[in-house]
């Protein structure tokens, strides 16, 4: 029925339309993740007065009265943007290296490790490829708290963002904190992807339940507990190493490094800031999950082409 680009193509197409879909159905919880993971330097890095400690629910609550309702979509199109691109191409990746490069068993299942594997790569690289629009995403969810000497302008739309983020700092500024950025990607993405995938098999394997929209519901949940588990430290580093303010030449002026912003972290705030916002990564991981899966599931049905 359809080549192989056109195919690809379709896959593609389905994954960007469903993450689309589940990014903006959560986003406010994503902007509420990322102001409760900056708060704490704030305090440690001798701007303590400038800032009032809060949890999750006072923190969304703070937005809403202090800068309004709509500002909980802050930074919506760079995020939408960023998983066309970083869904999109995850997902093409994972399902090549599962059925051209690692390969299926003989009963037609897909190890475990090779799942893993699969995973770490997928997630890799499309969040490489994607990495420019997560730092505009988290740019523009700071623009109405600007703090620890960021002296940067409050960005109109994507555009501006990119073009006065190169400007500053060129093109590898719109790489700023990759690092962090892949390493939390392919952590997420083993959470993600690899769990769906085995979450998924394992249902079908052992129970009566068909390849319909609860069976994806229960695999996306499962995926979406481990993703968040695995993926809010490196989280809580690349929101920090994306949001410091930096030299004339690019460099940051708190972190060095992923490691060096690990140790500041944990020196100055404990281990478990580490974990700081892991309600709201979890609690919009989960829906997201499930939202992303089914829909995905249900277009690619739709479609006629075979199910993930």
């Amino acid at each position: 029925m359809f080549n192989e680009l056109q195919l690809t193509c379709i896959k593609f197409a389905s994954s960007a339309a469903a993450s689309a879909i589940a990014e903006t159905a959560t986003f406010p919880l994503d902007l509420t993740k990322t102001r409760l993971q900056i708060q704490g330097e704030v305090a440690s890095n001798g701007h303590a007065s400038t800032m009032v400690k809060r949890g999750m629910i006072r923190t969304a609550f703070g937005v809403v009265c202090e800068e309004g309702v709509s500002k909980l979509w802050t930074g919506l199109p760079p995020a939408v943007y960023r998983h066309i691109i970083y869904t999109g191409v995850r997902m093409i990746v994972y399902e090549q290296m599962r059925e051209n490069v690692l390969g299926r068993n003989k009963d037609g299942s897909f190890s475990v490790w090779k799942a893993a594997i699969a995973g770490l790569c997928a997630g890799s690289v499309g969040q490489f490829v994607a990495s420019p629009m997560d730092l505009v995403k988290v740019k523009m969810q700071m623009k109405n708290h600007r703090m620890l000497g960021n002296t940067e302008p409050n960005f109109t739309n994507v555009c501006h963002a990119l073009r006065s983020t190169y400007h500053a700092n060129g093109i590898k500024g719109l790489w700023a904190g990759w690092v962090p950025n892949v390493q939390r990607a392919a952590l997420v993405n083993v959470g993600n992807l690899t769990t769906y995938d085995v979450a998924k098999q394992y249902i079908l394997r052992n129970t009566r339940l068909k390849d319909n929209w609860f069976c994806h519901m229960l695999a996306s949940i499962c995926s979406g507990f481990v993703a968040a588990v695995l993926g809010t430290p490196a989280d809580v580093v690349k929101t920090r190493m994306m949001n410091q303010a930096r030299d004339s030449n690019g460099r940051g002026l708190f972190y060095k490094s992923s490691v060096d912003c690990v140790v500041t972290t944990v020196k100055q705030e404990g281990f478990l800031s580490l974990y700081k916002g892991f309600i709201p990564i979890w609690s919009r991981i989960a829906p997201w999950s499930v939202i992303f899966w089914i829909t995905n599931e249900e277009i690619r049905k739709l479609i006629g082409i075979s199910t993930f």
